[in-house]
């Protein structure tokens, strides 16, 4: 596997698992469907979106537009009867699935062509990197927002506060 596509495959799935860590925090269903805000959005929405983006983006990712006829993005800002943690999840699931197994399988070759995303053409670095950034911005969102319902009671995911030179003498040990 190319150095690049490593770096960027490792980075994804270390967003995945502490946005997955972060909600495995939260006390209920409640807390994952609450919206703060008007003009806000609750961790289900960011999950549900981050898998509708990921399983556009990601199928077909050499052959296809990026922004796939058949998605519909503004219903991924809505929870529609019926919907639920599972089937959110299964949206989430769905979209890393398409970008771990697009990404296993590029090529040196693959990686100087151009994709397009919504008409416009994109290097696939240029393509990569636009998802890996997106994909953390909403990842960022959900810890956020998952801490906040915790109010104290959260277990770090990274280093905790005050917690650096600790975490820094440990890794000087190992």
């Amino acid at each position: 596997m190319h150095p690049f596509i490593e770096s960027t495959r490792s980075t994804f799935l270390q967003g995945k698992t502490m946005a997955e860590g972060a909600i495995q925090q939260l006390n209920d269903d409640e807390e994952f469907f609450y919206c703060p805000g008007p003009r806000s959005h609750s961790i289900a929405i960011n999950v549900k979106h981050v898998g509708g983006n990921l399983n556009s983006r990601w199928t077909n990712f050499l052959t296809t537009d990026g922004e796939k006829a058949d998605r519909n993005r503004d219903n991924e800002f809505k929870i529609s009867a019926g919907e639920n943690r599972s089937s959110i999840f299964q949206i989430w699931n769905d979209g890393w699935n398409a970008l771990d197994s697009t990404l296993l399988s590029l090529t040196e070759e693959d990686l100087n062509r151009t994709v397009t995303i919504r008409q416009e053409p994109h290097t696939v670095y240029l393509a990569v990197q636009r998802s890996l950034s997106h994909t953390g911005y909403h990842i960022g969102q959900i810890m956020y927002l998952c801490r906040l319902f915790k109010k104290g009671e959260w277990s770090w995911l990274t280093i905790p506060p005050g917690g650096s030179l600790e975490f820094n003498r440990q890794k000087m040990r190992s």
